[in-house]
């Protein structure tokens, strides 16, 4: 097979034995990030219920995170080109760490901008270590096993996605809710009590969380890591402009597939408690239990879409996971009772292999603009941010419908099948950019 002379150095594999365990850290990175983003779909529904917040306010958690990542992408690829792989991790756990033992004072005040502080910090660290350690699990390896190794790193972020909403069930929800006319018939403390109770749930989760990030932000910092260099670099240290890497036209499109999955991803879990609640008439922490299936789902999916790929192509395979994934958002939306909730656990195992999947198609053969590359696909997560908003302001112009905003992921579904059969094709680098 030719090589480019732009792509990332060629692993030697009578040394890959080295790259073993960097590449262990680097899939405990995949699962940290995984337990963040899937404490969300536990945090929102519980924000909403400790602070009194409509459903367009409680998805102001998913923008806080996801704009983290719009703000912070750009800059997280100039850290990395400038720092390499080893510091960049480094800074994005230390971020990552401090944003989690904000929560402590955000709960000791019931102060939901803090909250959101915190939760941009959060995304902040978040960007950054997405945008070394994608690139970095690609190449730790055979170009040619890429997507299946970047899968497989993956499937340990869907480890966390079923771990985290059990987690959270267990110490973050209470199970107790009051309609608004219950709280007014509180009295005053009473009220201000329960409120301050629900709050404060969620310091000892984020507690262990930030201190376990500062032990493997020391553990980086003790421990060598091969340092993959692109292998011109130190020849041609050309200067590109914000943009350049965008004149790989499937690169461009890649950054649009991603764009609209992670709000799709978002969506669903966002709402999944909502959805169970008054789709299948379960109660909160039945909900957020099933939150936890629908994460073991989402693991298998991710497995089983790395043992697909030995037998199929990458884009094969996410149009069929996108076409599914089409139906049961449909299912979701029209059906009732507990087809709902195994539509929703279907979306998980449907949607596993997407995030990957478009990441490892977007890189191929971006040669030295790969980690630009990287930065704009991280960018691109940015849409976690948008879609959740504009599906809860649905919700509640539906009068509460939960169901009718799950259009919202359907529809980027659509957009996510037309990536898989158009526009993940490769093609000649467009000039003009």
């Amino acid at each position: 097979m030719h090589v480019n002379t732009h792509e990332p150095a060629p692993i030697d594999h009578h040394s890959s034995r080295g790259y073993l365990f960097p590449f262990i850290l680097v899939v405990c990175l995949f699962f940290l990030w995984g337990m963040a983003h899937n404490l969300n779909g536990v945090l929102i529904p519980h924000l909403k219920k400790a602070c009194q917040l409509d459903n367009s306010q409680s998805a102001l958690v998913d923008t806080s995170v996801f704009f983290a990542y719009f703000v912070m992408a750009l800059p997280a690829g100039f850290l990395l080109r400038k720092w390499g792989y080893k510091a960049s991790i480094i800074v994005g756990l230390l971020a990552f760490s401090l944003g989690a033992f904000l929560f402590i004072p955000a709960a000791n005040l019931r102060m939901y901008e803090l909250f959101l502080l915190a939760l941009f910090i959060i995304g902040c660290g978040l960007a950054v270590l997405e945008t070394a350690a994608n690139p970095y699990a690609a190449v730790l390896g055979p170009a040619n096993s890429a997507t299946h190794r970047l899968n497989l790193a993956a499937s340990f972020n869907g480890l966390a996605a079923m771990i985290a909403p059990i987690i959270g069930t267990m110490f973050i929800l209470s199970g107790k809710s009051y309609s608004p006319e219950q709280m007014e018939a509180m009295g005053e403390a009473a009220r201000l009590n329960y409120l301050a109770e629900e709050a404060a749930s969620v310091k000892l989760p984020y507690l262990i969380l930030g201190l376990v990030l500062l032990i493997i932000a020391i553990i980086f910092v003790f421990v060598k890591l091969p340092e993959i260099k692109d292998a011109e670099e130190s020849e041609t240290r050309q200067k590109t402009g914000l943009f350049a890497a965008l004149r790989h036209r499937h690169l461009a499109y890649a950054v649009v597939a991603q764009f609209f999955y992670v709000g799709a991803q978002v969506c669903v879990t966002s709402f999944f408690i909502r959805m169970a609640q008054q789709g299948a008439g379960v109660d909160e922490k039945t909900a957020g239990y099933y939150l936890g299936v629908y994460g073991l789902l989402f693991m298998a999916g991710r497995f089983v879409g790395t043992f697909l790929l030995r037998y199929t192509t990458a884009s094969r395979l996410l149009s069929l996971y996108a076409f599914i994934a089409i139906l049961l958002a449909a299912v979701a939306i029209f059906g009732s009772g507990m087809v709902v909730l195994y539509a929703l656990g279907g979306l998980g195992f449907f949607m596993s292999i997407m995030f990957p999947t478009i990441f490892s198609l977007g890189i191929v053969g971006l040669g030295r603009d790969t980690k630009q590359g990287s930065s704009w696909l991280i960018m691109s997560i940015v849409g976690g941010a948008i879609f959740p908003f504009l599906t809860g302001g649905i919700i509640d112009f539906a009068h509460d419908d939960t169901q009718v905003g799950y259009v919202v992921p359907l529809v980027c579904y659509a957009v996510i099948l037309w990536y898989a059969l158009k526009g993940s094709k490769p093609a000649a680098i467009v000039q003009s950019l």
